[in-house]
């Protein structure tokens, strides 16, 4: 069996074809995975927050003094320590500081959207963000079920769905899941 050139053209020409449409096909499942992956990160970091936020209001309510105390330390040249530590320890201070501010101004615009909404669902995710992470007093899944009336399930369903909303208000755009 002999090819002909032009047979031998046309061959290469599917194939390279297909071999690019692969390719193409590839690179887009590969960037929607990354893009999910973006998303999930946002929801997991919002959640992460959430979980450490009392242990930041607690860590933040005497920072200003201990980043006031560092600099005076810095400024005497009171320290037989490295510089460069004291300044890193005073800027994640004050990193924890700010990011504080910010979860609780989103907290804050989070829980005037829920008692605006009509929705008794949004009122209660307010209420079970609330009692799980921001109350001083850490309620569980189990009691925050019994005093809405609702299954232990759905109050993990609202944290998640809360999750959502405040994500995007802390992260905007980058938190929404484009489809």
């Amino acid at each position: 069996m002999h090819i002909t050139e032009e047979q031998l053209k046309l061959i290469t020409e599917t194939a390279s074809q297909t071999a690019s449409q692969e390719a193409i096909k590839a690179w887009q499942k590969q960037e929607l995975k990354k893009e999910k992956e973006k998303h999930d990160r946002r929801l997991r970091n919002m959640k992460l927050l959430l979980r450490n936020y009392r242990t930041f209001v607690k860590h933040c309510k005497d920072v200003e003094a201990d980043i006031k105390g560092l600099k005076s330390k810095l400024d005497l040249d009171d320290l037989d320590t490295d510089e460069f530590k004291i300044q890193s320890i005073m800027r994640s201070k004050e990193r924890t500081l700010a990011m504080v501010d910010y979860i609780n101004q989103a907290l804050k615009v989070y829980k005037v959207m829920c008692e605006e909404s009509e929705d008794t669902e949004d009122q209660r995710r307010y209420q079970v963000i609330y009692g799980m992470y921001i109350s001083k007093e850490k309620q569980t899944a189990k009691k925050l079920a019994s005093g809405h009336s609702v299954h232990e399930r759905t109050i993990y369903k609202d944290i998640d769905n809360a999750c959502k909303t405040l994500s995007v208000l802390m992260f905007g755009v980058d938190a929404i899941k484009f489809k």
